[in-house]
């Protein structure tokens, strides 16, 4: 399997915040981007790809192909998996992915979302996703930018 040394939601996707701030972190050299709708919009494709500086391979996947390609054998890259629901990410999970720990970034305000933390918001669904997560053993946490504390999901569920 590949090494993750990130897994984050992030509706966003790529971003100054992840690019700048998450990738010197986590000394990343790749990001894994799951969505099934952007993965089949090669604009939306295209602009992610010139988003993230040269010095980072970007890929964009659907959450089946992602798991496939994460399954694979460890090359000595750093990766980060950026998704923008819980919903991809309990996807990957079931699809053979081990993902111990989920950083929750951003979640922005949409129909039938409530505000959970800043500009995170989630659905009831959502929620039953996030705490599907963490029965299955998944530390999940928010926490926006690296240097903020952080803050268990299931204190906040």
């Amino acid at each position: 399997m590949l090494h993750i040394v990130l897994t984050r939601i992030d509706d966003r996707l790529i971003h100054g915040q992840v690019i700048t701030a998450w990738t010197k972190i986590t000394k990343a050299d790749r990001i894994i981007v799951v969505d099934d709708e952007v993965a089949e919009d090669s604009f939306m494709v295209k602009v992610l790809k010139m988003a993230a500086p040269s010095s980072i391979k970007v890929d964009i996947f659907n959450t089946q192909d992602a798991a496939v390609t994460l399954a694979g054998e460890d090359a000595g890259e750093r990766v980060i998996i950026l998704v923008k629901t819980p919903k991809t990410v309990l996807g990957l999970i079931e699809a053979g992915v081990n993902i111990a720990d989920l950083n929750l970034g951003g979640m922005g305000a949409t129909q039938g979302r409530k505000q959970l933390y800043r500009n995170i918001s989630i659905s009831a669904e959502e929620k039953a996703i996030f705490k599907e997560l963490l029965t299955l053993g998944v530390d999940v946490f928010v926490q926006i930018v690296p240097d903020a504390n952080k803050m268990p999901m299931a204190t906040m569920i």
